[in-house]
């Protein structure tokens, strides 16, 4: 064994110069994991390349090995999970420049490379002898790294060579295959044979489409000639920029509705900056973080309030005329700070769905790829397979965008399914919305215990048995993943009150016993952070083993919990709260409707009747407790399908039903949250886990406060007490929902909860405003939430029934990890609701509904309405030339009929399929009856014409006969 050295110089915060030498050990015993070498000692199981690896590329007819540089790991990482390529080397460097340069890229590598069919060999060419090289002086890391890819395909074409003697046919070659220009003369002259990627990958026989998935990495800013954008900015030239206060960061936002639109937040700006025009965004696409220059006050100009769509056809490399963004500034509040986009600081690109719109063209190549997401601009691909890809679902990557190209460049990954397929349309979902929802990986599924696992009696021993106390889940029909029960008993003696009281329980899965930290399985369980719940499937946080089975708090079986316990009186005072691990064998798992027959049948007496019972009163107080002190009865439009059995698709779909049972469930789980966010604060002041919920933005409120004074409602906005009161008070009579409309657009005026670390907010900023309490946390789903796997370690290691951790305890770790955790809620949401709206276009397909609706809002151009025997919403549009917008009342008038927030309307609602891409729901305004406007059924069509028709007939009939009067008259005269 041999050592080199590595020095570096490094500088301390305090400017003192230190020194740091890391010795580098050098061997000459690894093995290079041919089957042709008889050189180095391999076992079988270390042998991966193949004695005779069947060359399918035409450019080179005799047996070879591919040796890979960075760039191509990088940009053709789809094309390399293809089966086509094999017997391929993986270089150590190649390896750590990957890792260094793209985590994601780099895990995508570590699959292919584990999967022994593939035949990728990892070479740890840094720490052999004759493959390592040292860097020389003022020379580039990235020269380094390309010389040292150099040496090691020399020296495995040298090493095969010495097993020639000893092997009975043709020795492999080494063929490095780079798209370095520079890299690829200097091999050449060194005697290495190498092609570019293309070359290589067009040559290919017997894999139709894998030339499909090249990436088009085309460098942007040399494409000066015929340039539609402006150039970017050098790194260092935006560096310097920013450090000198002339250019900002921000994260570029694109509009949803308008295409030549964005925004991007800026911290010493209160506005978000007006991106306009194409070469305003200047090739940005939504989630670019962004070097912007802000434009003289004189060229700020407020956000356009019209809709733009990209054009339908292809344009070609032109850009179109930007006049319709010019639009009228009434004063000087509506201005916003202006700018334009110089440079990209990183690319948040990832791969995208969507559908193919082939050229017009016969034979033609390129394409254009529309992507599902409206915010992502349109694609250029070049495919040979448009004839197959017209009817699919597909998934496109993005290479680069030339400031020559209208659109982006990007290639072809791989086809999701059938457009309209359910499957294919899920998985657009998940991928649209980032949900990770692969298998389980051996790795993870190794970390679970035995299907026949049995709670061991040591396991038993350290906990509190409550397997003899009446325990019972309440959940929705159908779920499986039953995280808490609950108990109620009355206890003998009184309060010091002399009250009556009670030991209530509230007792939740104890998913930290199977899911250990820092294991595969919570590694996975973090990265996802939630589980999400589409209308026909759920994609699990931890593994059915668990979510389902062992964890599952399901009747008759006993089960790991951690309890909270409290004893309250009669008034639901609590008098004292305990926490400890358990075990319990809940007497029944019921839904919400079960427990509601039980405690309203006079007639049952048993003892889970009495328990829910006792919870159900001891909850309406808590809940009043809640009100008084200025909790919100928040409310939004939740829809409940009906899935056939065998297909999965929707049959019907109605809103959810509340019962008592549903708040009392809540009620209790908010109590643990509060409970247990209580005690962790206490004992872990920097780094418990909480939520909080901010206060509105008092702008937020205005439409809602001016809809609501239309109807005769000055609502106070002030506290949330006295908002609370208000909506309390804001009732109609004769429209029962009208307080809910009224609930359903505040939750709209909200800002979003969020999980941080308490060492990161004061105390004052812990507070819910939504509940009114100074203090809160997630205990309660530890199943399908992360976040509260990590508050009951907390609670544990509070109260000794647990060890703490290092990762637990690093204030750094939290805020990374809150930052996923409400990420990943939030695409959550996304994905559900993105799930109701498939489902609800399945169920609206070839069928037509003419129902009740409800004013939500008044636009510019559309009214905003809510169905509420549905729970859907969408917009009415109304044309300009019949309406006229009263921006400041926010109505639309049409002659005498003026349109409210609030009013109710008669709709009729149908699917538009006509956009493949996007289908809708059409909501069609049937009354009031406006001509021209207003939809009318075809009988009422036929209706009137035969009326018109008998009209006509009477007239005819009433004008001959007047006419033979006068005429009888005239010959008497």
């Amino acid at each position: 064994m041999q050592w080199t050295t590595k020095t570096f110089l490094t500088k301390t915060k305090r400017g003192n110069v230190l020194k740091i030498v890391r010795e580098h050990y050098l061997r000459d015993d690894l093995l290079c994991g041919s089957a042709v070498c008889n050189i180095c000692p391999h076992k079988d199981d270390e042998i991966v390349l193949d004695n005779k690896p069947e060359s399918i590329c035409k450019l080179f007819d005799f047996e070879h090995y591919l040796v890979l540089d960075t760039n191509v790991v990088l940009h053709q990482i789809d094309v390399l999970e293809e089966n086509a390529l094999k017997n391929i080397i993986i270089l150590q460097t190649v390896l750590e420049e990957v890792k260094h340069q793209n985590t994601a890229i780099f895990q995508r590598l570590l699959e292919i490379v584990g999967n022994k069919n593939r035949k990728f060999y990892s070479f740890v060419n840094e720490h052999h002898k004759d493959t390592y090289v040292e860097r020389n002086p003022h020379e580039k890391q990235n020269d380094r790294n390309d010389r040292a890819i150099r040496r090691a395909a020399s020296w495995y074409a040298s090493h095969l060579l010495l097993s020639k003697s000893d092997f009975d046919g043709k020795i492999p070659q080494i063929i490095l295959l780079t798209d370095d220009e520079n890299n690829r003369k200097i091999a050449q002259k060194e005697g290495i044979v190498c092609c570019t990627v293309k070359e290589y990958v067009e040559n290919i026989t017997g894999f139709a489409g894998l030339v499909d998935k090249l990436s088009k990495n085309v460098i942007p800013e040399t494409c000066s000639k015929d340039a539609l954008y402006p150039a970017h900015l050098t790194p260092s030239q935006i560096h310097s920029g920013i450090r000198g206060g002339k250019l900002y960061q921000g994260t570029f936002h694109a509009s949803r509705d308008n295409f030549l639109e964005g925004t991007a937040v800026v911290s010493s700006f209160d506005k978000p900056i007006l991106l306009q025009g194409h070469s305003g965004i200047n090739r940005a696409i939504d989630g670019d973080i962004v070097a912007i220059e802000i434009l003289p006050k004189e060229e700020w100009r407020k956000p356009s309030d019209i809709v733009l769509e990209d054009k339908a056809d292809d344009p070609g490399d032109t850009l179109e005329e930007e006049a319709l963004l010019n639009t009228k500034v009434d004063s000087e509040d509506e201005i916003t700070p202006t700018g334009k986009v110089v440079g990209i600081i990183r690319r948040k690109w990832r791969q995208y769905c969507g559908i193919l719109l082939p050229s017009k063209f016969p034979g033609a190549t390129r394409h254009l790829f529309t992507p599902a997401e409206k915010r992502i601009p349109r694609v250029r691909i070049e495919t040979r397979q448009s004839d197959i890809l017209i009817s699919q679902r597909i998934l496109v990557a993005l290479d680069s965008w030339p400031r020559n190209s209208r659109y982006p460049l990007g290639h072809f990954v791989r086809s999701l399914g059938p457009i309209g397929d359910k499957d294919a349309e899920n998985e657009v979902i998940l991928l649209e919305h980032d949900v990770p929802h692969a298998r389980f990986s051996e790795a993870v599924l190794a970390c679970l215990p035995p299907d026949d696992f049995k709670i061991p009696e040591e396991e038993i021993k350290k906990r509190v048995d409550l397997r003899s106390i009446c325990i019972c889940s309440v959940d929705p029909p159908g779920c499986t993943d039953i995280d808490d029960a609950l108990h109620a008993r009355p206890l003998p003696g009184l309060s010091p009150d002399g009250l009556k009281t009670y030991e209530v329980g509230v007792h939740i899965a104890d998913v930290t016993y199977f899911v250990r930290p820092n294991t595969a399985l919570d590694k996975e369980a973090a990265a996802r952070s939630t589980t999400v719940y589409l209308v026909d499937r759920r994609i699990d946080m931890v593994p059915g083993l668990l979510s389902s089975n062992l964890c599952s708090l399901r009747g008759g079986e006993e089960r790991l919990a951690f309890s909270c316990v409290w004893v309250v009186d009669e008034n639901a005072n609590v008098l004292s709260t305990k926490f400890h691990k358990s075990v319990i064998k809940s007497s029944s798992a019921m839904t919400y409707e079960e427990a509601q027959i039980a405690i309203d049948d006079s007639t049952r007496n048993d003892e889970i009747a009495s328990s829910l019972r006792t919870l159900n009163s001891l909850a309406k107080k808590l809940k009043q407790k809640r009100l008084d002190n200025g909790a919100l009865l928040l409310a939004s439009p939740e829809i409940r399908f009906q899935v056939d059995s065998e297909t999965h698709d929707p049959i019907e779909v109605q809103a959810k039903k509340i019962m008592d049972t549903n708040s009392m469930v809540e009620e209790f789980m908010l109590l643990a949250n509060v409970s247990v966010a209580e005690r962790v604060a206490t004992d872990y002041p920097r780094c418990a886990l909480l939520r909080r919920h901010p206060s509105p933005q008092p702008h937020s409120f205005d439409t809602f406060l001016k809809a609501a004074r239309q109807q005769g409602f000055e609502l106070d906005v002030s506290t949330n007490k006295s908002f609370s009161k208000s909506l309390n008070e804001a009732v109609i009579p004769d429209r029962p929902f009208f307080n809910t409309l009224l609930r359903i657009m505040a939750t709209r005026c909200m800002q979003q909860a969020v999980y941080f670390p308490s060492g990161s907010r004061t105390q004052e900023e812990f507070y819910h405003y939504g509940l009114a309490c100074p203090i809160y946390t997630h205990f309660t789903s530890p199943i399908r939430r992360y976040a509260d796997v990590i508050v009951h370690r907390l609670l544990a290691a509070s109260i000794g029934a647990d060890v703490s951790h290092a990762s637990l305890l690093d204030t750094k770790a939290a805020d990374a990890l809150c930052d996923n955790l409400n990420y990943r809620h939030r695409q959550a949401q996304y994905a559900g609701r993105a799930s109701v709206a498939l489902n609800t276009h399945i169920l609206f397909k070839n069928r037509e509904e003419i129902e009740s609706a409800v004013v939500l809002a008044v636009k510019r151009n559309a009214l905003q309405v809510l169905i509420p025997k549905y729970g859907l919403e969408g917009p009415i549009y109304l044309p300009s030339d019949k309406f006229r917008y009263n921006e400041e009342e926010h109505v639309q008038i049409c002659g005498d009929v003026i349109l409210r927030t609030f009013d109710e309307l008669t709709v009729r609602l149908t699917l538009d399929s006509s956009n493949l891409q996007h289908r809708k729901l059409v909501f069609q305004l049937v009354k009031p009856s406006i001509p021209g406007v207003s939809y009318i059924a075809d009988e009422q069509v036929e209706k009137m014409e035969i009326e018109e028709i008998d009209k006509k007939e009477n007239e005819k009939k009433r004008k001959e006969s007047t006419g033979g009067k006068n005429k009888k008259k005239k010959s008497k005269k």
